[in-house]
């Protein structure tokens, strides 16, 4: 076995001092020339590292908006195209009957958006105002009417309801094929248990989940972090990412350190009603966002005098999401455009058990 000297040469290649030097000299220029060569593949590859870099925090500078007005817009083609092949085959469309007790400002305007949405759908609209001291037995009677009319396949109850009044047993005393705010303990236990499936899903949830697909943005496998635990929001929308495989943390008002699990967050759906508590550097760069606050402001360069606001600051959570829903225009439109939905597949169904 041949024994080397300097860079793997063997000994004994060199005979004269000459030839020693002038070996000595190609291996160093070798060696250097390799050395440079390894420097620029290296260079090269920290450039394209760089220049990968500066693209990514392009993209997060110009993070896509999620237009929940347009998306809400095809949601309401399809039911309202659903709804005319309905008709032509059976003569027959969806009915969705509303009660309203008391007289709040922003529950009369949400009812008036609800049957206008439903005439420009072509489903029938049932409604019924009760002043704010009905009475418990009142609202109650008025539910199992609509319970018990053939033409009415979504049944939903504006809330919230005076304090005299026990929410928990109006909701429970919906028809469970008739739920169509998904509020009923039956649809909200079966969303909660894996191989049941709920007849009806919450509307804004099942919105943000919406927004979530349509915008190509993947579930499965993903960090997402919900912050809010009501029944109407976080709760359900927390059961409904789980659904789609992803991994599920709820944080609230008595979590400690939010912004901790927000940085590991590829989702973040926002719900808990505090006009632009998430900051854009608690956000992991690239994170899809939706918004579900809706808050009013004091600002005095508007005409009304205020200004809606959502529970993320936008402006700089905008320039660290990939994805962000604006307030207004992200999530309330879908919710329409679900209960929409809802009715539309309540009336299929009903209609099918009773030709069965």
């Amino acid at each position: 076995m041949r024994s080397t000297g300097v860079e793997g040469i063997p000994l004994g290649t060199f005979r004269t001092t000459e030839g020693f030097v002038a070996g000595m000299a190609a291996a160093m220029a070798t060696s250097s020339s390799m050395h440079a060569l390894q420097l620029n593949g290296r260079t090269r590859r920290m450039k394209k590292e760089t220049m990968r870099a500066k693209r990514i925090v392009l993209v997060r500078a110009q993070a896509e908006k999620i237009d929940g007005k347009a998306i809400a817009a095809k949601v309401r083609q399809e039911v309202q195209e659903e709804v005319r092949q309905m008709k032509a085959a059976i003569g027959r469309v969806p009915g969705l009957a509303v009660v309203l007790v008391g007289s709040r400002k922003d529950s009369e305007t949400y009812v008036r958006n609800k049957k206008k949405a439903c005439e420009e759908a072509g489903i029938q609209s049932f409604g019924t105002d009760l002043p704010a001291d009905a009475s418990e037995e009142e609202v109650l009677a008025v539910v199992r009417g609509y319970n018990d009319n053939v033409d009415v396949h979504g049944i939903l109850v504006q809330l919230p309801l005076p304090s005299h009044i026990d929410e928990e047993k109006i909701l429970g005393s919906i028809s469970i094929e008739k739920d169509v705010d998904g509020f009923h303990p039956l649809n909200l236990g079966k969303l909660a248990m894996r191989g049941r499936e709920p007849l009806f899903v919450p509307c804004t949830p099942k919105g943000c989940i919406e927004l979530l697909e349509r915008s190509g943005i993947s579930i499965s496998g993903k960090n997402a972090v919900v912050i809010g635990r009501s029944n109407i929001v976080g709760t359900p929308a927390a059961m409904l990412l789980q659904r789609k495989d992803a991994t599920v943390t709820v944080v609230h008002s008595r979590t400690p350190d939010i912004p901790f699990y927000l940085k590991n967050a590829d989702i973040v759906i926002a719900a808990l009603g505090k006009a632009n508590f998430v900051k854009g550097e608690w956000l992991k760069p690239g994170c899809a966002v939706i918004d579900v606050g809706i808050n009013a402001v004091d600002d005095p360069t508007a005409k009304r005098g205020y200004r809606l606001v959502g529970d993320v600051e936008y402006d700089s959570a905008s320039k660290v999401a990939s994805h962000i829903t604006p307030v207004p225009g992200g999530v309330g439109p879908m919710t329409i455009a679900m209960l929409l939905r809802n009715t539309v597949d309540g009336a299929k169904r009903c209609i099918k058990q009773a030709t069965n």
